[in-house]
């Protein structure tokens, strides 16, 4: 993700994250941290052959831990792996990184993505209630043993 990807990333944010769409702003902090020797974040976008932004995610590290900071795809391209591309290579970046775990939160009403996160290997941790405002809804921390962070694919459903 860079710069010129903005637009589209909060066009996309906005339609698919209504209620709590991260700002302009946040995203300009993520992506700071996003170069340079001391960098500590990764972000991609994921677009069609003509170009239109399709998806997107981040990777935030601190301490040896890798963090899931966001993860979106459009609804006209869910359900056909592009979610599972996205995080596949947030889970690469993490390895580079030297990672020994990768944490995420995911809503505890969203089966979809709780099913993609457990075929790549994370398992429920705890749980965060009131997590996400507006509406108090709860999330579902999950992680990826260590014993997932070597580059394997993904993880048999079980």
């Amino acid at each position: 993700m860079r710069w010129w990807d903005m637009d589209g990333v909060l066009a996309l944010e906005a339609e698919l994250f209504p209620r709590d769409a991260w700002s302009e702003a946040t995203y300009w902090g993520e992506l700071a941290g996003a170069r340079g020797p001391g960098r500590s974040r990764h972000y991609v976008v994921a677009e069609t052959p003509d170009g239109r932004l399709v998806g997107y995610g981040g990777l935030g590290v601190a301490g040896g831990t890798g963090e899931v900071m966001t993860i979106g795809v459009t609804g006209d391209h869910q359900s056909h792996g592009l979610g599972g591309r996205v995080l596949a290579e947030l889970l690469a970046a993490a390895e580079a990184f030297r990672c020994h775990e990768v944490l995420l939160e995911v809503r505890v009403d969203n089966a979809p993505a709780q099913r993609l996160y457990r075929r790549f290997g994370f398992t429920r941790v705890g749980l965060r209630r009131g997590y996400y405002q507006p509406g108090n809804h709860d999330a579902l921390v999950m992680r990826r043993a260590p014993a997932h962070a070597n580059g394997e694919g993904p993880a048999e459903d079980g």
